[in-house]
Formats: C-alpha cells, structure tokens, sequence
C-alpha cells in the first residue's frame, strides 16, 4: 500500500485542509492529513493479514510444487523460468496459449488497438510530416485502417 503525504507541501503554501466527515477513520490515509500511529498500526494489521491468507491460499494450491524458501513471500518476483524453478509456475505461456491449451478456446481474437496507416507513418517520418500525411489521408479516407 503506497500514498503520498502534502502536508508539509501544504503548510509550505498556506494551503488549509477543509475535510468534513461522519466518523473518526474516514479521513484515514487522505494524503493531505498527517497519519496517526494508530491509523498506521491498523493498517499494517490489516495488510498482515492480507499477505497471510494470500500465502496460504498460494501454498494450498502449489502444495508441494513450491520451493521452501524464506524471500518466496518477501514481495519479489522472478522471470518465468525462476517461478518455474520456485514453484509458483508450471510452465511458461502466453494468453493465447492459455486460452487454447488450458480453457479450450477454438477462437482467440485480438482486441488490442491497431494502428491505422496515418498513425504508422507519424511514427515513420517524424511528428510534422506525419501530421500533414495524417491530415491528408484521414481526411480523404476517414476509415483507412
């Protein structure tokens, strides 16, 4: 869990903080309110808990597969090939490889944005002279792709 704190920046400025609310926690974490210890201590609590029911969830569904090893939960990650090695992968895939091996799919369409013909020849030639060929091309065929 990350954030950002500007009180200081605030104070600096002159900026005051008008937060209104209905319940002694409901400002907790704004990032122009300073933290409380115990804001602080209740959310490590939680966090812990969190991280917890997350490795016994990953241990119940990895069993034996998993390496014991004291940083496999420390909140590092690893390529491919090192989870595999750890455990916590079975082989690498893609999701098109997925989609087909594991959940059967006949059919994987690709739903990623394609660039049309302007777009690629901005890339091409440079930003000035894209826009005069992007221009002249959008304007002549608007559903070039």
């Amino acid at each position: 869990m990350d954030g950002f704190g500007f009180v200081g920046a605030m104070e600096r400025f002159g900026v005051e903080r008008r937060l209104l609310v209905a319940g002694d926690n409901k400002g907790m974490l704004d990032p122009f309110l300073p933290v409380s210890d115990r804001q602080k201590v209740h959310v490590q609590k939680m966090l812990d808990e969190i991280h917890g029911q997350f490795i016994a969830a990953v241990k119940e569904g990895r069993g034996k597969r998993l390496r014991d090893r004291p940083d496999l939960f420390s909140g590092l990650f690893w390529t491919g090939q090192k989870s595999i090695e750890l455990g916590l992968a079975d082989e690498l895939g893609t999701v098109e490889s997925v989609a087909r091996d594991v959940i059967k799919v006949e059919n994987v369409v690709d739903f990623s944005p394609q660039e049309n013909v302007a777009e690629r020849l901005v890339k091409r030639f440079g930003a000035s002279a894209g826009r005069a060929i992007a221009y002249s091309v959008t304007s002549n065929w608007p559903n070039l792709r």
